[in-house]
């Protein structure tokens, strides 16, 4: 296996598992820490954290697959 190819591995990793931290952080503490700091912000439905569940499964989902992908390097 060449060393190029690993690094690539590594990259791709490394890209699906930052945009997993940032699907996560966009969909669950952005809005958390907005509604501490803003009292006008409507408290969290229902609805609300339905869709927060699915983006949180979205971002786990993402670094589950970032961790695959780094297995590919024991082949």
């Amino acid at each position: 296996m060449s060393l190029v190819r690993n690094e690539r591995i590594k990259l791709v990793a490394t890209a699906l598992n930052n945009v997993g931290i940032a699907t996560i952080v966009t969909a669950l503490i952005v809005p958390g820490v907005s509604s501490v700091y803003n009292p006008s912000w409507p408290l969290p439905s229902h609805w609300w954290l339905a869709v927060a569940g699915v983006w949180l499964v979205a971002g786990i989902s993402l670094h589950l697959l970032a961790i695959a992908t780094l297995g590919r390097l024991a082949q």
